[in-house]
């Protein structure tokens, strides 16, 4: 993680100084008129917090730990606390994926990480030997995240360790580890939840509605009501997108993960390198061939896949052309020239990346701002000739797919690269693995 994100609750702490609060209230239009839930990520702190679409968000200038508005009650629970040293962690996974455990100090600093794959389902931690002080606790598992303060009255040479005990499928032996007294029920809806926030932060504000996901930029620089419109992007699988506004134009907020065709037709997931080489149909893989790239990054999918013509995307969506990627790169940054080959514009890339969270290797001219809500992952990729990106950490570029065919052979893409905040156009071989984002008729 680039930057913890964490200092600001301790400051806050101790600078009790008073500041502008902005309440920001959530409306649901389109498809659906009401808001179930609502992921709010400060993105300029990295932070983030998950509320009910009737909740109130205030924005505060100063925020202590027991004012978050976070409450650990709604999926994860900490016991003992304060402790001896020693806390049990029960959580739910919403979904299967990424998940990580992570204990901050009183400055911020990583005391102690664990990162696992989980599957949907209550988990139990146990972190050991936390030496006295307090703390923040967080855990990220997919699109939720959980915070808490937790409280050690152990020694003061201890040697801090956490470790994924049990799952919920594993509990028949300790079934009152996962009993439902060590979750209380969620808070009433309605509530106040407040966020700490500075002048001129940028928001991503996800909004749910059933299966409708749609995210908000906001840059609050006074109360709002935010409207969420709720727009159907289902593909053949049964996945369920998230969909960002990027001016007069409608895109999946999310990289395409389907294993079939529009009309129900099996996309071959083709492993072999050489067999992928040889290809010239449609097929898709996952990086390395990992079941939890796919998931979390999305598959990568050759352009015969693209350019079949049962298509690739939910319906009432394309894979957007060159010139319509074009249109979204010179609305977001005036640089970009859109005749140019290879690497160009000074800041698109930095716009498009994720930020926070975020597996990009960077340097201070090139991490990700995500100003625009796209979140660009570090996909990397897959070669004509079936062998993968090489990078270490697999912390490189990625790329994705247009609709539009350079030649015979090769199809015009787009790449984001970790040591640039441009954007990279070329024509790569078809036989090549990408992602794919789509974009509305």
């Amino acid at each position: 993680m680039k930057r913890p994100g964490i200092v600001f609750l301790i400051m806050a702490i101790i600078l009790k100084a008073g500041a502008q609060n902005y309440q920001v209230t959530f409306a649901g239009a389109g498809a659906s008129s009401t808001v179930d839930s609502v992921k709010v990520e400060n993105l300029s702190q990295c932070t983030s917090l998950n509320m009910t679409g009737t909740d109130t968000l205030v924005l505060s200038g100063t925020v202590g730990l027991e004012e978050t508005g976070y409450p650990p009650a709604e999926g994860m629970v900490v016991y003992p606390n304060p402790s001896p040293g020693d806390f049990n962690i029960v959580m739910e996974a919403g979904n299967t994926g990424a998940s990580s455990v992570v204990l901050f100090d009183l400055t911020g600093n990583v005391i102690l990480q664990q990162d696992e794959i989980l599957q949907a389902g209550r988990h139990l931690f146990q972190m050991k030997d936390v030496r006295r002080g307090i703390y923040l606790l967080r855990i990220e598992s997919g699109n939720q995240t959980y915070q808490a303060k937790v409280v050690s009255r152990g020694s003061e040479t201890g040697r801090p360790g956490v470790k994924h005990l049990v799952s919920m499928t594993e509990s028949d032996s300790q079934p009152d580890l996962f009993s439902n007294k060590h979750l209380p029920g969620n808070r009433s809806s309605g509530t106040k939840i407040i966020m700490q926030f500075n002048n001129g932060d940028t928001l991503k504000m996800t909004g749910r509605s059933g299966n409708y996901r749609t995210v908000k930029m906001v840059f609050p620089t006074q109360g709002q009501a935010v409207t969420f419109t709720f727009v159907p992007c289902t593909d053949a699988d049964s996945n369920h997108y998230a969909v960002v506004q990027v001016g007069s134009q409608l895109w999946m907020q999310e990289n395409l993960r389907t294993t079939r065709f529009r009309d129900g037709s099996v996309i071959p997931n083709v492993t072999d390198s050489t067999a992928w080489a040889n290809l010239s149909s449609g097929a898709w893989c996952d990086y390395h061939n990992l079941p939890a790239e796919g998931m979390y990054y999305g598959h990568l999918y050759n352009f015969y896949a693209v350019d079949d013509s049962r298509n690739l995307c939910p319906a009432g969506w394309h894979v957007p052309t060159h010139s319509e990627w074009n249109t979204m790169e010179k609305l977001l940054d005036n640089t970009v020239d859109t005749t140019a080959l290879g690497g160009c514009g000074t800041l698109i890339g930095r716009i498009l990346k994720e930020g926070c969270n975020t597996r990009w290797q960077y340097m201070d001219t090139t991490y990700g701002f995500n100003s625009a809500g796209f979140t660009a992952l570090c996909t990397n990729y897959r070669t004509a000739t079936g062998a993968w990106s090489m990078a270490p950490g697999n912390n490189h570029d990625d790329g994705f797919w247009t609709a539009s065919a350079y030649n015979a052979s090769s199809a015009w893409f787009r790449s984001l690269r970790w040591c640039y905040g441009d954007i990279y156009t070329l024509f790569p071989m078809k036989k090549s693995g990408y992602s794919v984002r789509c974009i509305r008729n």
